[in-house]
C-alpha cells in the first residue's frame, strides 16, 4: 500500500471533517448527516492505515482527528434548561413581536365588536328578551348574583386550574384551526365577543357595568391577550397557506406551524398566570382599584416583555422557529 497515494486521494476528506468537527455547534441538518458520514469514512482509513502501513504519524492524526469526529457525534444536546431559557428570553417574545400587527389589530376588532353588541343589547328590551327570561337577568346581575358568585364558586386552586385549562383550549384551537384558512379562528373570536358584548350589555341596563369592568379587569387584560395574540398567529398561519410569498408553501406552512406550535407553550404559561389572578384575585376582598391594579401590572409586564425582548430578538435575526439544526432535512425539489 502507497501512503503517499492514499492521503493524498482522502486528504480532502480529512480537511473537510475537520471543518465539521470544529463547527459541530453551529451545524445544519445536511452538515450534521456529512459529519457522520465522513466520522465513519475516516476511521475505516484508521483501521486501513493501521493493519497494511502503520505509519506512526498519519495514525496518530487520524486517531485524533476521529476522536474528535466521535465526541462531536456523541456529544449529548444542549441541556432542556437552556433550551427552555432560550425559548422564553429569545424565541417566545419574537414570535410574538413578529405578528404583533395580526393581533393589534384582532384586538382592536374584538373590542369594537363587543362594545357594539353591549350597546345594542343595553339600550333594546327586546334583544334583552331573546338572550334569557327576564328572571334569570335578574339572577345573573342583581348584587351578589350569578355574575359576581361564578368567580368564588370553586376552591381557588382547582378553578384556576380549570380557569387556565379552558381558556389553553381555546388559544390552542385559534392556533391550530388557523390552518384552514383562519376561517374558524374568526368564528371563535365572534363568539367570544359576543359573549362579552352582551354580558356588559346586561349588566351595564341593571347600573352595574362598574361591577363588571372590576370583575373582568383583574384577568381579563391578560387572558385576552393571549387569546388575540393565538388568533393573530392562526391568521397569519392561514394567510400563509394563501401567501406563502417568496417561500414554497409547504415550507412556509411548516415553518408557521412550527411557530404556532412554541406559540401554543408560551401562551400556556401566560393563561396559567391569569388563571391565578382569576381565581386568587379576581374574588379577593381587595378594593376595585386593587384588583384592577394587578391585572393592569401583569398586561404592563407582559408588553413590556414582548416588546424589549421581542424587538431585541427581531433584530438579530430571530423569528420564533427552531434551530435550523433541530428541523430535518428536506429533499430537493425541482421547481
Amino acid at each position: 500500500m502507497d501512503v503517499d497515494v492514499f492521503v493524498a486521494v482522502h486528504r480532502h476528506e480529512w480537511q473537510r471533517l475537520e471543518q465539521l468537527t470544529r463547527r459541530r455547534r453551529r451545524l445544519s441538518g445536511a452538515e450534521v448527516d456529512e459529519l457522520v458520514t465522513l466520522y465513519r469514512r475516516t476511521a475505516t482509513h484508521l483501521s486501513t492505515i493501521r493493519s497494511a502501513a502503520p505509519d506512526p504519524v498519519l495514525v496518530g492524526r487520524l486517531s485524533t482527528l476521529t476522536a474528535r469526529a466521535r465526541s462531536a457525534v456523541t456529544a449529548p444536546r444542549t441541556p432542556a434548561w437552556r433550551d427552555a431559557l432560550l425559548f422564553l428570553a429569545v424565541r417566545f417574545p419574537a414570535a410574538v413581536y413578529r405578528s404583533r400587527r395580526w393581533w393589534g389589530v384582532t384586538a382592536v376588532l374584538f373590542f369594537a365588536l363587543a362594545a357594539v353588541v353591549a350597546a345594542w343589547v343595553a339600550h333594546n328590551p327586546e334583544v334583552r328578551d331573546t338572550v334569557a327570561a327576564p328572571e334569570d337577568i335578574r339572577r345573573l346581575t342583581r348584587p351578589g348574583g350569578d355574575f359576581e358568585t361564578y368567580y368564588s364558586s370553586a376552591p381557588a386552586g382547582s378553578f384556576a386550574a380549570q380557569v387556565a385549562t379552558n381558556n389553553a383550549w381555546v388559544t390552542a384551537g385559534c392556533l391550530a384551526l388557523g390552518i384552514l384558512l383562519g376561517l374558524p379562528v374568526v368564528f371563535i373570536l365572534i363568539s367570544n365577543a359576543m359573549n362579552v358584548g352582551v354580558s356588559a350589555g346586561l349588566m351595564a341596563d341593571a347600573g352595574r357595568l362598574d361591577v363588571f369592568f372590576g370583575l373582568i379587569t383583574p384577568h381579563g387584560l391578560l387572558e385576552l391577550t393571549a387569546v388575540f395574540i393565538a388568533a393573530g398567529v392562526g391568521m397569519r398561519l392561514g394567510w400563509t397557506v394563501i401567501d406563502p410569498g417568496p417561500r414554497t408553501r409547504a415550507k412556509a406552512i411548516a415553518e408557521e406551524g412550527r411557530i404556532a406550535l412554541g406559540m401554543a407553550v408560551g401562551l400556556a404559561l401566560v393563561l396559567v398566570v391569569s388563571g391565578v389572578i382569576e381565581a386568587f384575585v379576581t374574588p379577593s376582598g381587595l378594593p376595585t382599584w386593587a384588583r384592577i391594579a394587578i391585572g393592569v401590572t401583569a398586561e404592563a409586564l407582559f408588553l413590556a416583555y414582548v416588546v424589549i425582548l421581542g424587538r431585541r430578538a427581531e433584530f438579530a435575526g430571530e423569528h420564533g422557529d427552531v434551530a435550523s439544526s433541530d428541523v430535518a432535512d428536506e429533499l430537493p425539489t425541482v421547481a
